[in-house]
């Protein structure tokens, strides 16, 4: 089956020529110069087959100049990208690479990946920066097959809570793009400030093809996105959009900039719920409206509030379908994945027989705008990422001197949802040792923010955790 990614890319960026593409804090290209430079990149990996199969590339990253010209050369060579979010420990990326069976991983120089890749890095000819490229250590186990038209694949937290990688046809990432296009009026003359993970659904969707197609530029930013670094990339760039979770609109919140924002006439957040106090405080401060967008994993970006404020979460997006009823909301895309690859029939058991796939989240449509009620699955959603509260529960259990855990979704000092857990412990177990415990086991955003001692955990009447005597806990004095 003829790739569909490569010939949209390599007729983008011809088009575009020498319009800006992509910068970052050490560089920019246009795009002639990335498709120059991806191209160059490609032929590396293209020396790289694996006995006529297609090649299966890992990308290890933070956001950069660098990680767009790994993406497009892999999609190039006629490998496969898997996009893992740079916030996955050792152990994690580990399970990734025997679960989908990678064959080379292109990663920071200084990321601890000595659990997957053999020690030789492999010669690139500085094909692709900064960025190394290593040569996954092979697995005995049998790697599970791709779809025919799979041509990216990305990452979710499973129900299991390891990684399940979704794989997407070609043709679903390119209707994700142009759908968003249509539905937001990206434009050639936008200017898109990226603090948001490119691995991440929110980017993935909004700021990476999406960019491309009308000849847009792509503004990246390296290190933790605080608000300074903001009004610095959006000064510096000029950039019109700004695409962020919620906890970077908090932050800006809280500094309570003057200026920096002249420039930009759309902020876009998804990932996890915006308080309404901080979308009016925003606005009020920088004259910005934020538009929530509504999307899933497994789905791509299903719905957008041009309107900002009133409009809940916005109206279906081209080429989707959505229903909400006692159900929870269920949806069609044009841009939802095919499976998952290393969880078999997990992906199909969540679509029903009209082909519309079930999201675990509860709502209603008012006006045509969706608006979310609650959960219907058992994840929560820190930060845009959704944890399995079971899998950081059976962690805790397995540390020495543990009686019981139960992990939750809570708030912090700032509002904002954290993960908290209860844990009933032997007398000297300190919440230190738990917390270097999950560290040594989980990416760091998996490790509880709110760790709370207790002798026992509080149950109900019919024996099982009590959750509203658990959050009440979190609010008392810790006494040992």
């Amino acid at each position: 089956m003829r790739a569909v990614l490569p010939d949209l890319l390599t007729d983008v960026l011809a088009r575009h020529g020498e319009r800006v593409a992509v910068t970052d804090a050490d560089g920019s290209l246009g795009y002639a110069g990335l498709a120059l430079r991806a191209r160059t990149a490609a032929d590396r990996l293209a020396r790289y087959d694996v006995a006529g199969e297609r090649l299966r590339v890992g990308l290890y990253a933070t956001n950069s100049v660098d990680y767009v010209v790994g993406y497009l050369a892999t999609l190039f060579a006629g490998a496969v990208p898997f996009l893992a979010d740079s916030a996955f420990g050792p152990y994690d990326l580990s399970r990734i690479a025997e679960d989908c069976g990678l064959d080379l991983l292109i990663h920071a120089p200084g990321a601890d990946v000595s659990a997957v890749v053999d020690e030789t890095t492999l010669d690139d000819g500085g094909a692709f920066g900064a960025l190394a490229v290593g040569r996954v250590r092979r697995s005995d186990a049998p790697r599970p097959p791709l779809l025919d038209d799979t041509e990216v694949c990305r990452f979710t937290s499973g129900s299991t809570g390891r990684p399940n990688c979704i794989e997407f046809s070609g043709a679903a990432v390119s209707a994700a793009a142009a759908n968003w296009v249509k539905g937001t009026g990206l434009s050639a003359d936008d200017r898109i400030a990226c603090f948001a993970a490119l691995s991440n659904g929110l980017a993935f969707n909004t700021s990476l093809l999406a960019a491309f197609l009308p000849g847009a530029s792509l503004h990246l930013s390296h290190g933790l996105p605080t608000a300074s670094r903001v009004v610095r990339l959006l000064e510096s760039t000029a950039a019109t959009r700004l695409v962020a979770f919620p906890a970077l609109y908090e932050s800006i919140v809280r500094r309570s900039p003057k200026e920096g924002f002249a420039a930009v006439r759309t902020a876009i957040s998804s990932g996890a719920p915006l308080r309404e106090t901080v979308r009016q405080e925003f606005t009020r401060l920088t004259g910005v409206p934020i538009h929530n967008y509504y999307g899933v994993a497994e789905t791509g970006p299903l719905t957008y509030a041009p309107d900002g404020a009133g409009s809940g979460l916005g109206a279906p997006l081209p080429g989707v379908r959505l229903l909400a009823d006692e159900q929870g909301i269920r949806v069609r895309s044009e841009s939802m994945g095919s499976r998952y690859l290393n969880a078999p029939g997990v992906f199909e058991e969540r679509v029903d027989a009209d082909g519309f796939y079930r999201t675990g989240d509860q709502g209603h449509l008012l006006d045509g705008a969706l608006h979310l009620t609650g959960r219907t699955s058992r994840l929560v959603n820190v930060g845009g990422r959704k944890i399995d509260p079971i899998e950081i529960a059976d962690v805790l259990r397995a540390a020495s001197g543990v009686l019981d855990a139960v992990a939750f979704e809570a708030e912090n000092q700032h509002g904002e949802p954290t993960l908290a857990a209860v844990v009933a412990v032997e007398p000297g177990v300190t919440a230190q040792y738990l917390r270097t415990h999950c560290a040594a086991t989980l990416p760091a955003f998996k490790v509880p923010g709110i760790l709370r001692l207790v002798d026992r955990i509080p149950a109900n009447s019919i024996g099982k955790p009590s959750v509203e005597r658990l959050r009440r806990l979190l609010g008392e004095p810790q006494s040992n």
